[in-house]
């Protein structure tokens, strides 16, 4: 059965697709990541701001397609805003929830707090029309996320971190670090992503009561923090940046 042409003879005019509702993804760290970060913990933000925008990115892409077909006009500001909110709330809960599982709570909450914060950045990054999937994002969050002080060198190290990567999957990982030394170096490295740059901001999580709180107050700051500097970086390029030339 045909559709019927209109009273005028004029074709009809299909209406526009409606961009589909963004893929779900992790909260947190998938198994896998966290697998490597475990096996690599000295390179573990450069092997979590990899798969970030590797599993993020199309995340971020598609929610700020929608949100402009949803909302049409509305401006970067607002979109940015949207996105702020979102990922903040998200953060103070993590903290909220974590904190009252000891030290390996709080290794887990700074992983989960680092991953909250990459979505959030390249969320940022959509909203201001930088295409977030663009491999240059994961230098951004290293960067960002004061990681690395300079672009170069965070290139230099995801770099390495996914020849690792490769390496890894070639030959298998190395030989077992004590559990204990690893979860310290890991959540030394994710603190450091995240900003909970104090080391009793992280580990006074195990105290009882007062380490909700606190978890709460330090995952909401750290993100507040990013998320102006992302906004700032991404602010000035506005839509239709170009992307930078490489060698």
């Amino acid at each position: 059965m045909t559709d019927s042409a209109p009273a005028d003879g004029q074709p009809v005019t299909p209406p526009a697709a409606v961009p589909a509702p963004p893929p779900d993804a992790p909260e947190g760290p998938p198994a896998k990541l966290w697998d490597r970060m475990r096996e690599d913990p000295q390179y573990a933000p450069e092997h979590l701001a990899l798969e970030a925008v590797r599993r993020l990115g199309p995340e971020a892409a598609q929610w700020a397609a929608r949100v402009r077909y949803e909302q049409p006009g509305a401006p970067a500001e607002a979109l940015a805003d949207q996105a702020v909110r979102r990922f903040v709330n998200r953060a103070r809960l993590s903290g909220a929830v974590s904190g009252a599982a000891g030290l390996p709570g709080a290794v887990i909450d700074v992983g989960v707090l680092a991953w909250t914060q990459a979505r959030m950045v390249l969320h940022i990054a959509a909203a201001y029309g930088v295409d977030p999937v663009h491999p240059d994002r994961a230098t951004d969050l290293l960067v960002l996320q004061r990681v690395h002080k300079v672009a170069e060198s965070a290139r230099l190290a995801l770099g390495v971190a996914a020849g690792r990567e490769r390496a890894g999957a070639l030959f298998g990982s190395g030989g077992q670090q004590a559990l204990g030394k690893v979860m310290l170096r890991l959540g030394v490295r994710l603190a450091q992503m995240a900003g909970v740059r104090a080391a009793k901001r992280v580990f006074a999580k195990v105290v009882p009561g007062a380490a909700i709180i606190l978890g709460t107050w330090a995952n909401s700051s750290a993100t507040k923090d990013l998320a102006e500097r992302s906004r700032a970086l991404y602010r000035q390029h506005g839509t239709g940046v170009p992307e930078p030339r490489r060698p």
